[in-house]
């Protein structure tokens, strides 16, 4: 398995919380956990299975949850250094705020709970690890209009292209090059 691109979850959490107080929201603990969960899985679709952030993610009574962060914020949210990430990565998480962070805690905790990684680890018991695999499987496989009823859209709906401007001044959209992913749209 490729290493993570980020060192930590916690600074994936740190990006999450930040980025709802710049809406004027209160990020709250399960929300978080599901953000970041869906984050996790729809880095692994698009960039070949790599990992985001070097966590597991098991299945709870309400939902995935990743244990260290659930651990450090029991008592409150945690004090987390401030660290500045890759352009790419805090536009990808961005993406993932961008199209699940409007969404409530009840929305979130539900669209998750019935998909299907997290039901089979539920099946299996909480605490059960919600593989990677399962995952990939699932967020990246072409949806049907059930799927999408149910949440699960196509990577390239979650993230959002990155425009820059050509030579002349035009906006483009770029997307990293992936070698051994094929486009999709091509």
């Amino acid at each position: 398995m490729p290493a993570a691109t980020m060192e930590s979850s916690f600074d994936a959490a740190q990006f999450f919380i930040q980025r709802a107080q710049l809406d004027g929201e209160y990020l709250q603990p399960p929300k978080l956990h599901r953000l970041l969960y869906l984050a996790q899985a729809y880095y692994a679709v698009a960039y070949n299975n790599r990992l985001l952030m070097p966590a597991i993610f098991v299945a709870d009574i309400d939902g995935p949850v990743e244990p260290a962060v659930f651990r450090a914020s029991e008592l409150g949210r945690p004090k987390i250094e401030d660290r500045k990430l890759p352009a790419d990565v805090a536009h990808f998480l961005d993406s993932v705020w961008r199209r699940f962070g409007q969404h409530s805690t009840d929305y979130l905790t539900k669209m998750v709970a019935g998909h299907k990684p997290v039901k089979d680890a539920m099946n299996e018991g909480p605490r059960t690890i919600i593989p990677v695999a399962a995952m990939v499987a699932f967020y990246g496989k072409r949806p049907t209009q059930a799927s999408v009823a149910q949440g699960v859209l196509p990577v390239s709906e979650v993230i959002r292209p990155k425009v820059v401007k050509s030579q002349t001044g035009k906006p483009v959209s770029v997307q990293k090059w992936i070698p051994g992913k094929s486009n999709p749209d091509a």
